[in-house]
């Protein structure tokens, strides 16, 4: 998928993502301010978590249940000095799980990413659209 979007038809995107998606650990890239956060928030909405959604910059992970009784984690990588620090948080027992890992900044731990995760590039273009591209 490579593809154009605004926040209006960003349920539309969140929707195809999800039904398109090979797996369910999603990994979103982009730089600070090109809507990761906003999309994640949306995916889960889609996914059924009716808890409040906020990025996990400081915890780095939160966890959230669905209508269905599924599990999302939603990591923020973003200020981890080291993977060691994933390590330490058990970030390979989330990956074995089969939940929704949805993860912003997964360049921080590149080296302990599933070789099969869904790579999410996001990036900002004119009049607050925004370009997705899925490999």
């Amino acid at each position: 998928m490579n593809k154009n979007y605004s926040l209006e038809n960003l349920s539309e995107v969140a929707t195809e993502l999800i039904s398109s998606a090979k797996n369910k650990t999603l990994l979103f890239y982009g730089q600070m301010g090109v809507g990761k956060t906003t999309l994640i928030k949306e995916i889960c909405k889609q996914l059924g978590v009716l808890d409040t959604i906020s990025s996990p910059t400081f915890s780095l992970v939160n966890e959230y249940e669905t209508s269905k009784s599924e599990k999302v984690f939603h990591f923020d990588f973003y200020r981890i000095a080291q993977e060691e620090e994933a390590l330490d948080m058990g970030i390979e027992e989330y990956f074995d799980n089969n939940d929704w890992c949805l993860i912003e900044w997964p360049e921080n731990i590149e080296n302990l990413l599933p070789l099969d995760a869904v790579e999410i590039h996001l990036s900002i273009l004119e009049n607050q659209n925004r370009n997705i591209q899925i490999k």
